[in-house]
């Protein structure tokens, strides 16, 4: 719209050229008028014609410096994303190994019956398996980034159901209140393009926040409707919630509040919900309010 406007204007004194060696031709230009009112129809003509040349250089420059500039940001933005991708896997390379050796090494240590002991190798293997779980979640949103993802229809009313029941299998999910509502009538929810386990996973991350965060006897609900040409995914939960200035923040990679440092994850659930949704063409929002919960939303295409 702005550079239509740009373009408009820079044509305004050729036509206006136009109008003016018309108007002098015909013996209508009204003599004290008008400020060009004293020049021949010609010269008024030529002069707007060169000042709309000039005009429409500049536009035409700036369109073009516009152009590159924006071919120069997607493939610094392309660059940059390929870089991490390579980070990441590199990371998840060069840890795999110290990992296992250091699993195995607590498990023999935890074979031999030392009671004085027994709490310091349990304290490594947790820590272990928490950085091994940090490794794979890294490099499953690195694959997601970058891998070719299936597009064929997914029931998101089956795919919602099943995810309900895995997490009602969770720890500590059977203080907390789980309730589903999805629509029936007139008609479900639509089939949305998409790689299913993708997003299972993207949903089961959700779930396992909303539980993990919402403390006994709280609730936790999913819902989902139709709107315009989109599905709309909302998990929320009764939580202790999240302070206003660290919203946006909950979408980076390794971030955690430090309201929830008590409560065990690796800040990666959120940012690979984005990494899924964002490669099926959606958008994911959170709104909290401290005290009283979070909702996450996920607008997914259909």
């Amino acid at each position: 719209m702005r550079r239509t406007l740009l373009w408009v204007a820079a044509l305004l004194p050729l036509a206006a050229g136009v109008v003016l060696a018309v108007l002098g031709r015909s013996g209508r230009l009204p003599g004290q008028r008008l400020y060009l009112s004293a020049l021949p129809g010609d010269w008024a003509l030529a002069a707007g014609a060169a000042l709309s040349l000039v005009a429409v250089v500049g536009v035409g420059t700036a369109a073009l410096r516009d152009r590159a500039w924006g071919r120069r940001l997607a493939a610094r933005t392309a660059e940059t994303g390929q870089d991490r991708r390579l980070l990441l896997s590199r990371l998840d390379h060069e840890l795999k190994n110290p990992l296992t050796a250091m699993r195995a090494a607590t498990a023999n240590l935890a074979a031999i019956a030392d009671p004085a002991q027994d709490a310091a190798v349990g304290t490594i293997e947790e820590q272990v398996l928490r950085l091994s779980r940090l490794t794979t979640d890294l490099r499953k949103i690195a694959d997601i980034e970058s891998a070719r993802i299936d597009r064929r229809p997914v029931d998101l009313t089956d795919l919602i159901e099943e995810m309900v029941d895995v997490a009602r299998d969770l720890p500590g999910a059977a203080e907390r209140e789980i309730a589903v509502d999805l629509p029936r009538a007139p008609w479900p929810l639509p089939p949305v393009p998409g790689d299913a386990d993708l997003l299972s996973l993207a949903v089961a991350n959700l779930l396992d926040n909303a539980l993990k965060y919402t403390p006994p006897g709280g609730r936790v609900e999913v819902r989902a409707r139709e709107a315009g040409g989109e599905v709309v995914v909302e998990v929320a939960d009764t939580g202790q919630g999240i302070p206003p200035e660290e919203l946006p923040q909950v979408w980076e990679e390794m971030y955690r509040s430090p309201s929830a440092r008590a409560v065990p994850g690796s800040g990666l659930g959120l940012p690979l919900v984005r990494a899924v949704v964002e490669r099926h063409g959606g958008h994911v929002h959170a709104d909290s309010r401290v005290g009283s919960g979070t909702l996450v939303r996920l607008t997914l295409p259909c």
